[in-house]
């Protein structure tokens, strides 16, 4: 992939900046023409706000789907299948829940049919409802529903301006069960375990037992597995599978070797359907370079897609990629130590755009400052071109920010307002639960959306959900108004209050605004804008949706908020 800086693209970003919770779905026709009609506003991956779901957990949109391939209603607390699917996605998408919540792109789990039986990791049985335990990398899982759903979904996604993250695991197939035989030998290693403390210890071995990990160094010619031969023919595809790799080998020249297949595989989910991108699960644990192969047969399918749907696409913005490395942090720069001395760096050599952030965990934990113009000073230093994806929790790091919701004002405020991308994983802005008691491990992390919670407007801790969802969505809609939140440098304009304003200016684009924290709540707070807004220019609060006019260097609004997110 080309690594110039990330490309400016215009947008389409739908609905008003106050936009209610609660949004009736209009027609499909209705929504297309507000998507061409809207005014086209800026849109960067540096200040994307993603919003990561487990397609399983989110909203189930078809109850017929619940149970496929004869699972069974038998798994431990939060380790089964609970009816989430594509479908069901889609009509919060149709619904305008994340129109209102300002998501610029949503990334879901792998869709891809998973392996069909249960294991038990030692917590009870367990079934792949999380999409990393691939059988046919090929299919739709029929848990989640049809190609017909998946293009429904990504094709609603894009007529409200929202791009689609597809998560990719090229690491390792699903576990082996009675209904799921390991693969042959020559596509897969079942042993042994990684001990993390070189390169070889990371990459060339299994991340725990009974998963098999599957051969990415290998450039030896391998036959398709057996299991995947039968499958292909009792469903009635193996001639025109064959068919297709056999043109995607003449194609490319590449070797017959399972990275390949797996290359093949991925990059067909983005020319069928329009991704705008991947979330690449386990980078560490496959070697770096397949990764940058990878990105450049996405991205080929990605330019084929947009000319055969020129309607469809959302600008002219390259292919993305962000990288789970485990364990990186903001600090690492742009290398990180696979062990044993061994240093690689991702962003050039894997060919990703970005990296997710595990730091912001940590680094929450300090002031306003200290964590704002440390991280504007990396992504405008060491990593410029570059960016980041901020998170505060996740589906698989047990340790998240504030797992009991004591502080969800705070945690927005540190991720929405932080320089880089933001990614809310699904519920942050919901005070969704982290720590049911009845789950344990990463199960924890991962119950159903609290969908009730907001609709009776829950209590809990002194605050409401519908006002931690209305905290969320006022933040996430000024970063989606003004790529300076998550794009532009940052400066201190004043310690107490705090009081900051954040630049960017990149060829015709240039946006700045100015954010106020820990306002006084008693009386209307003048800010000092001078020297980013002008006497005379009339500026709004996005935080209340009231303007005002810039007097003597100042600005007074009449709402008595903590919060004032000042923009034009």
């Amino acid at each position: 992939m080309n690594k110039t800086p990330l490309a400016m693209t215009l947008a389409l970003a739908l609905g008003a900046l106050a936009a209610p919770l609660a949004m009736s779905a209009p027609a499909a026709s209705g929504k297309l023409a507000q998507a061409a009609s809207a005014a086209a506003r800026p849109f960067l991956w540096e200040n994307a706000t993603v919003y990561f779901l487990l397609t399983d957990r989110f909203n189930n949109g078809n109850r017929a789907n619940d149970l496929a391939y004869g699972r069974q209603a038998d798994a431990a607390p939060l380790r089964g299948y609970m009816g989430g699917d594509l479908a069901g996605v889609t009509a919060k998408i149709n619904d305008g829940y994340f129109d209102s919540l300002g998501v610029t792109a949503i990334w879901i789990t792998p869709p891809v049919e998973q392996i069909h039986g249960g294991t038990d990791e030692g917590t009870g049985k367990s079934y792949g409802f999380h999409g990393y335990w691939a059988r046919d990398w090929t299919s739709v899982d029929a848990n989640l529903g049809t190609e017909q759903d998946m293009r429904a979904l990504v094709d609603a996604a894009h007529a409200h301006g929202i791009r689609v993250l597809l998560d990719v695991v090229m690491n390792q197939t699903g576990p082996v069960t009675e209904q799921d035989p390991v693969w042959p030998p020559e596509w897969v290693r079942t042993g042994p375990v990684c001990t993390y403390k070189d390169p070889a210890t990371t990459i060339s071995c299994t991340l725990v037992p009974n998963l098999p990990d599957v051969r990415t160094e290998s450039n030896d010619n391998v036959a398709l597995p057996p299991a995947l031969v039968a499958k292909w023919k009792a469903e009635g595809r193996y001639e025109r599978e064959v068919a297709e790799l056999d043109a995607f080998f003449a194609r490319t020249g590449y070797p017959r070797a399972p990275r390949y297949y797996l290359i093949k595989w991925h990059a067909d989910w983005v020319r069928k359907y329009g991704f705008d991108g991947f979330r690449a699960d386990t980078v560490k644990h496959v070697e770096v370079g397949a990764w940058k192969e990878l990105g450049k047969e996405a991205s080929l399918a990605y330019e084929e897609w947009k000319r055969d749907h020129p309607t469809r696409k959302l600008g002219d913005d390259k292919f993305f990629m962000t990288a789970e490395l485990f364990g990186y942090n903001l600090a690492n720069g742009q290398e990180f130590d696979l062990g044993g001395g061994h240093k690689v760096n991702y962003y050039k050599d894997g060919g990703f755009d970005s990296i997710i952030n595990f730091g912001l965990v940590w680094d929450a934990k300090q002031d306003y400052e200290t964590l704002f113009s440390s991280y504007s000073a990396k992504l405008h230093g060491e990593l410029q071109g570059y960016t980041v994806l901020n998170y505060l929790a996740s589906h698989d790091f047990d340790q998240p920010f504030d797992p009991a919701r004591t502080k969800p004002f705070e945690s927005a405020n540190k991720l929405l307002l932080a320089p880089g991308a933001a990614q809310i994983y699904y519920g942050d802005e919901t005070a969704r639960r982290l720590d049911p008691a009845e789950a344990q491990g990463d199960a924890k992390l991962r119950s159903f959306m609290n969908w009730d919670d907001l609709a009776t407007d829950a209590k809990r801790d002194g605050y409401s959900v519908a006002a931690v969802r209305s905290h969320w969505a006022k933040l996430a809609l000024f970063r989606k108004a003004h790529v300076a939140v998550g794009a532009g440098v940052h400066q201190q304009l004043q310690a107490h209050p705090y009081v900051f304003k954040r630049t960017f200016e990149r060829g015709v684009l240039h946006d700045k605004v100015v954010v106020a924290l820990e306002q006084p709540t008693d009386k209307p707070a003048a800010i000092d804008v001078h020297g980013v807004f002008a006497n005379g220019a009339r500026v709004r609060d996005y935080y209340s949706g009231t303007s005002a006019v810039v007097v003597k260097g100042k600005v007074t609004f009449p709402a008595h908020n903590a919060v004032v997110l000042i923009g034009q």
